[in-house]
C-alpha cells in the first residue's frame, strides 16, 4: 500500500482565528502512533477539540481539529514534524510505501546553553519563549541567581531540526536571545553536552513529605489532593460487550490542555492499540472520548486486574496531569511542578513555558530553578522545583500562587 508522499500529512487551516483548522496523517501504523502526534500538536501550542482515528492493524487514517490562540503557528514546521513521527517509509517515483524499521532511532544530541546576563522579572519565561519558538527542547534546566542582581543560565535541550551542531544554528539562537534580552545579556554559548545530566534520580533526594503527597499517581478519596479536584465529572468505563475483537474504553470529563495527549501517553505506556476511536468537546468543556482497544497480540482485554489497573491510571491522569505545590523552605518558598515522563523517556511539552508565564503574570521573581528526574516506585516523572525570591508576589497566599500555575498548565486561564 503507498500513497503520495504529499498525502501523508495534510493540514487545512482555517480561514478564521477561532475556527478549528484539519490535520489528517494517512501512514503505517505503529503502537503509540497517536501519542506522538498529539505531543507533537501540542508543542506547537494547539488545542485539539475534535479527533478521529482508525486502522486496520497495519495502515492508519487520523484526523485532528485543531484551534490555536494566536496566528503565531508555524503550519511548514509542524508537518515536517509530524512527518517524521510517521513509521518510515521509502518511496518510488514519488509514491511512499511501508517499511519495517529494525533498528530504532538514534536519540537526538543533547546540548548545553549557557548565558549570563542581568537579572529581571519574567525573564526566565522570555528566554523559555525563545526556545520554544526556535522549536528547541527543554530537557533540564539550573538557574542561579547572584547577589549583585546576575544570572547564570543552563539549559540542557535538544532541536527538533537537528541542527543545533551548526555554527549557524547557533549564532541564530544566541542572536533571537539577544534580540528579547538587549544589553542585560552578557555571554551566550553553546555545546555539546553528555546525556548524563538526564540520568534519573531515586526518590530519597527530595523530602519524604513532596514524595508521599505528589509523586503517588493512583490517589486515595482520603488524599489531600483528590478533595479538590472535580472527581465526580470524571467517568472511565469499560465494555466488553459491544465488539467480539475490540475492548471499549469511554471517557467523560472536563477538557484540560493537552488532555488527548495524557490518555494517548498511557495507553503507549501499557503497549495498547487503538483499532478505532473518536474524540469531541461537547458545550465548551465536556469532553467524550470513545476507544476501541486491544493488547499487544491483538487481542482484546479479558483479564479483571489488567483492565482495572489501566482505568485506574486513566482516572489518576485526568484527576492530577500534574502535581502542584508550594511548601517552606525555611524562610523562603519553593514551588514544585511534578509531571510524569513516557516510557520512551520523552516529557510533556511545554511545561516550563507555562510554569514561568504564570510566575510571571503573578509579578513573582525566581531565584533558582531546576528541573530533574526522579524515579518513585516504577514511574519516571519530571520534577520543576522554583525557589521564590523577593518580590510582591511573596505576600501572595501559597494556594492562590498554586491555583494560577495550575490553571495555566490545565489551559483553564
Amino acid at each position: 500500500m503507498g500513497i503520495p508522499y504529499d498525502d501523508v500529512v495534510i493540514i487545512k487551516q482555517s480561514e478564521k482565528l477561532g475556527d478549528p483548522s484539519m490535520i489528517t496523517v494517512n501512514c503505517p501504523d505503529k503502537t503509540g502512533l497517536g501519542c506522538d502526534l498529539c505531543r507533537i500538536i501540542l508543542f506547537f501550542g494547539l488545542n485539539i477539540v475534535k479527533g478521529d482515528f482508525s486502522t486496520d492493524g497495519k495502515w492508519c487514517y487520523v484526523v485532528f481539529w485543531v484551534v490555536e490562540k494566536s496566528r503565531r503557528t508555524r503550519w511548514s514546521s509542524l508537518k515536517k514534524r509530524l512527518l517524521e513521527a510517521c513509521p518510515s517509509c521509502y518511496s518510488t517515483s514519488g509514491i511512499y510505501f511501508y517499511r519495517n524499521e529494525l533498528q530504532q532511532p538514534k536519540p537526538p544530541q543533547l546540548f548545553l546553553l549557557k548565558f549570563c546576563c542581568t537579572d529581571r522579572k519574567g525573564l526566565l519565561h522570555d528566554v523559555t519563549e525563545v526556545l520554544c519558538d526556535l522549536e528547541l527542547i527543554i530537557w533540564s534546566v539550573k538557574v542561579s541567581t547572584t547577589p549583585d542582581d546576575k544570572v547564570m543560565d543552563l539549559f540542557f535541550i535538544t532541536d527538533s531540526r537537528e541542527l543545533l551542531h551548526t555554527k549557524q544554528r547557533q549564532e541564530d539562537t544566541c542572536n533571537h536571545l539577544r534580540s528579547v534580552l538587549g544589553d542585560a545579556l552578557i555571554s551566550c554559548e553553546i555545546e555539546l553536552s553528555g546525556s548524563e545530566v538526564l540520568t534519573c534520580s531515586t526518590g530519597s533526594s527530595l523530602p519524604p513529605a513532596i514524595t508521599e503527597e505528589m509523586f503517588g499517581l493512583e490517589l486515595g478519596n482520603n488524599h489531600p489532593l483528590s478533595k479538590s479536584s472535580p472527581s465526580n465529572e470524571i467517568s472511565v468505563t469499560v465494555d466488553n460487550s459491544l465488539s467480539p475483537a475490540h475492548t471499549l474504553i469511554q471517557i467523560v470529563c472536563v477538557d484540560h490542555k493537552g488532555l488527548l495527549y495524557d490518555m494517548m501517553r498511557t495507553l503507549k505506556d501499557y503497549n495498547m492499540k487503538i483499532s478505532y476511536g473518536r474524540f469531541s468537546i461537547k458545550q465548551g468543556q465536556n469532553c467524550e472520548l470513545d476507544l476501541f482497544i486491544v493488547q499487544a497480540d491483538g487481542k482484546k482485554i479479558l483479564d479483571p486486574n489488567k483492565l482495572n489497573a489501566l482505568c485506574s491510571r486513566l482516572q489518576a491522569e485526568l484527576l492530577h496531569p500534574f502535581k502542584v505545590a508550594v511548601v517552606s523552605r525555611g524562610p523562603d518558598s519553593e514551588l514544585l511542578v511534578v509531571n510524569p515522563v513516557e516510557l520512551s523517556g520523552l516529557g510533556r511539552p511545554l511545561v516550563f513555558y507555562d510554569v514561568t508565564l504564570a510566575l510571571k503574570m503573578l509579578k513573582i521573581c525566581i531565584f533558582t530553578a531546576d528541573i530533574g528526574r526522579h524515579i518513585i516506585g516504577d514511574k519516571e516523572c519530571e520534577v520543576y522545583r522554583i525557589l521564590l525570591g523577593e518580590g510582591n508576589g511573596l505576600s501572595m497566599p501559597s494556594k492562590k500562587i498554586e491555583g494560577q500555575v495550575r490553571k495555566m498548565l490545565m489551559g483553564w486561564e
